[in-house]
Order: structure tokens, then sequence, then C-alpha cells
């Protein structure tokens, strides 16, 4: 009888690459995916700590999973990632003495896999430790996808960061930025398209700092040009980036290569100097608007997403007006927005007073999300009448779902089973976050034109 297993995933998308390295060693022993913790042999909780939040969400689940280990003291619980970081946590392994295995982010799993070796003979041992040695360029996805579930997959090829931001406790718990070798990742993208995935996204906490620790090494736009020639690869991504790290090659490789999608994450942060400055960012507003202009001239139809703080310790309603400004300014596609909140251990939470009130906070928050929810309105009605590309994800509320180059989400009807494939929709409705249209016949495809603000200087 086969043992199984089964993943609970919190964060970002780097946790779902480092979960499916875990999965993919477990396979090699034999386990099997399992519907619910319930049902499976091990359970893992691959963990976030971003944000308080998050973290809270993991030690609830915790707590979820001890009576199953009270009723099953033989099945095997794991808590991995940034909640237990690269020095260990002895706090949480204290709390949750029912917990088998702690693992650091980014692992392979050993810890984990040594544990549920124990008690085998040395024959086997011995056949799995050559096998692993055979296997250590080859990376298996999650079995979900061996029957092509999975179209778009992450996979990380920078972990760590050593770009102390003074809100960021992820260097922390990450670690150092080492980058991955370019084989290695060549190997994982050729088996993730071997077993049905279309599209990939390269993964880092500065994903353009990819090489940066490695003397002469190749650098992002090289990796890039590499994965770009990988047969029955359609798409590649990449996130996400810092606008102090974004270059000009960078920026041609995403022009010129033909499977690389025009789309850039590059995080603003705030939009006024001396909030950038406490940050610790490493650029002015002045150097990220002119970023955006090199992007939007080097790659036209680039679509950029970016990140933003409001309520910094000490950010003054003067300072928030000119994030919300430049934001006008450079209308860019998409923003991920966050009220800002203390992570313990990090340079804001010892030395800042977090001293805007929460409702302010979400005054703000609300401000620029009405603000962006405008610009996204505006910037998505050209689409309409344009022909795109969509690369079919999934069905959702009865409607197949798939992203155009630029990322936008894509809704159409066909009774036909098309997911995993590249198809052409004509777009006849626009709204602020997503796209829908007809399906049309095979076609030469032009490309969309797609409206650009006119940058106009302003005042402040």
């Amino acid at each position: 009888m086969s043992k199984s297993y089964h993943f609970w995933i919190s964060g970002c998308q780097m946790n779902y690459a480092d979960a499916r390295r875990v999965a993919t060693e477990l396979e090699k022993l034999g386990y099997e995916a399992a519907p619910s913790a319930e049902e499976a042999d091990v359970v893992v909780l691959q963990t976030c700590t971003v944000r308080q939040q998050s973290e809270d969400k993991a030690v609830g689940r915790l707590h979820q999973l001890r009576p199953l280990k009270a009723q099953n003291p033989n099945k095997t619980i794991a808590v991995m990632g940034c909640v237990v970081g690269v020095r260990g946590n002895q706090a949480l392994e204290e709390a949750f003495p029912f917990v088998d295995v702690f693992m650091e982010p980014s692992t392979d799993g050993s810890p984990l896999l040594a544990h549920l070796r124990q008690g085998e003979d040395w024959a086997i041992e011995e056949e799995i430790t050559q096998q692993r040695h055979q296997w250590q360029d080859e990376i298996a996805l999650l079995p979900a996808n061996q029957h092509g579930e999975l179209i778009s997959a992450p996979v990380a090829i920078v972990y760590g960061c050593s770009h102390a931001c003074t809100f960021c406790i992820i260097p922390q718990k990450r670690g150092i930025e080492r980058s991955r070798p370019i084989g290695a990742i060549a190997a994982e993208v050729r088996s993730l398209v071997a077993q049905g995935v279309k599209e990939v996204v390269l993964l880092g906490q500065i994903v353009d700092r990819y090489g940066y620790d490695v003397p002469d090494g190749p650098d992002l736009a090289d990796l890039l040009t590499i994965i770009n020639d990988i047969n029955g690869l359609e798409r590649i991504r990449f996130l996400t980036s810092h606008p102090s790290y974004m270059n000009k090659k960078i920026l041609r490789a995403v022009a010129n290569l033909p499977k690389v999608m025009p789309q850039v994450e590059i995080p603003v942060q705030a939009g006024n100097n001396e909030v950038l400055q406490n940050m610790k960012r490493g650029y002015t507003r002045e150097a990220y608007r002119a970023l955006v202009h090199q992007v939007r001239d080097i790659v036209p139809d680039a679509a950029i997403h970016g990140d933003i703080i409001v309520g910094f310790p000490g950010e003054t309603e003067a300072q928030f007006m000119d994030t919300y400004h430049l934001l006008a300014e450079l209308e860019l596609d998409k923003i991920h927005l966050a009220r800002y909140s203390p992570r313990p251990g990090t340079v804001s939470a010892r030395r800042m007073v977090d001293d805007v009130p929460e409702a302010e906070k979400r005054r703000r928050f609300h401000l620029i999300e009405q603000l962006q929810k405008e610009v996204s309105t505006r910037k998505m009605r050209p689409y309409k009448g344009q022909l795109v590309e969509v690369l079919v994800e999934d069905r959702h509320k009865g409607r197949w779902r798939g992203r155009n180059p630029q990322n936008k989400l894509v809704f159409f009807d066909d009774p036909r089973e098309l997911k995993g494939q590249l198809v052409k929709v004509n777009i006849t409705w626009t709204g602020p976050w997503s796209l829908s249209g007809e399906l049309v016949d095979p076609a030469p495809l032009p490309k969309p034109v797609i409206a650009q603000p006119t940058f106009i200087p302003l005042t402040f």
C-alpha cells in the first residue's frame, strides 16, 4: 500500500516552487499526493512570514494539526519556510513539540527524508542514495500535473536576498543571495515542459540580481536567452525585480526573445525620496520615473506592475501625496498595495515608530486603490476590438480563463477542451481587472495596439 503526502502552502510563488521541490523528493521515495491532511501519512506546512497575519495563519494551522497527530502518532508533521527561517525557530519548536521536522526555506527536504527513512535497511538506503545521485539534475512536478493540471509553473532561480530593506524580514528568514546554476534551472524547465507546463515564472526575491553572487557568471538576460530556446515552452515571465538592478540588457532580452512576455514587476514602494531613503530602497522617485520611461521605450507594449506600502513610519500626508501623484502620472498597469505593519526583527520595527494611525493607513490605501481602478479601467479600454493571444489556464465559473502576453486575465466561452492551448480571442468587453471576448478561428495575429499614457511633468 503506497504512502501519501499533503502540502498546505501559503505565501509567495517562491513557496510553491520550494514545496514542489520537496514533493519531488517524496515522490522518489514512492509517496503519492493526498487530497487532505487527514488522509495523508506526511503533512507539510509551507509557511510565510512576510506579514504578521501570514505567520498567525501558519500557527493557527499547526494548532489544527495537533489532534490529527494525537489520533495517529505515526503521521509525520513537517514545517518549512520563512516561519522557520535559516537559523531555525526555537520558540516554534518548543510551542509545537508534536512536529517531527522543521526545515528552512528553499530546502531540498533532506531533514524530512532522513526522518522518513528511519528504520529502513542499509540496502534500501544505499539504493535510494544512488537514485538521488542519478536524479540530481532532474526535477519532477507535483503529481497533480501528471494529468496536465498545471499550465504555468514557478521556478526559483535565486534564493535569499542580500538587499535588506528596512521593512523586510525576508533576508533574515531566507538568508543571503544564492543563484542556482543555469544547467539546473534549464533541466527543471525541461522536466516541467515534458509534463505539460507551457509557461514558467522565474523567481527571486530580487530576480534581476540573478548571477550577481557569481563573479563573471551569467546574468538574468543570459538565463532568459537559454530558457527561450527550450523546445515546447511557450512563455517565460520573471519576478520580482528591483528598480536599481533592472537594466537595458534585461529589457532588450524582453523585447527580442519571443517567449519572454512583455511584463515587468518593478516595485516602487513609495513616491517620496525621504520615505524611500528610510525604507533603504536605494533609488529616488526621479530614478524610478526614468526607469518606467526606459521600459516603455525599449518594450513599448510592456505591462508594468509595482508594489506600494502606505503608512510607513513617519510618512506625512504630503509624502503620501507624492506617492499618489507619481502613480497618477506613470499609470502603471497593476499595483500590489499593502498597509505597513511592523515585523519583529526588521530595522523599521526596531528603530522606527509606527506612528501612522491604522485608520489613516486604511484611508490612504483606499485612495490609491480607487486611483488604480480608474487607471486600470482607462488602460484596458484600448483592448476592445483587439485580437489577443491567450494561454488557457483553467475554467472559472463555467468560462475559460487565461492570460494575454501582458498578463491580463481574459475570459471566453467554448465547449471544447482548450486547457493549455494558445488561442486567439477577440476582446468584446473590458473592465479594470479583466477582459472578456470571443474565440476566433486560427488566423494571423496582429499585434495589439495599446495606447500608452502621455507623460506630463507634474509640479509638487
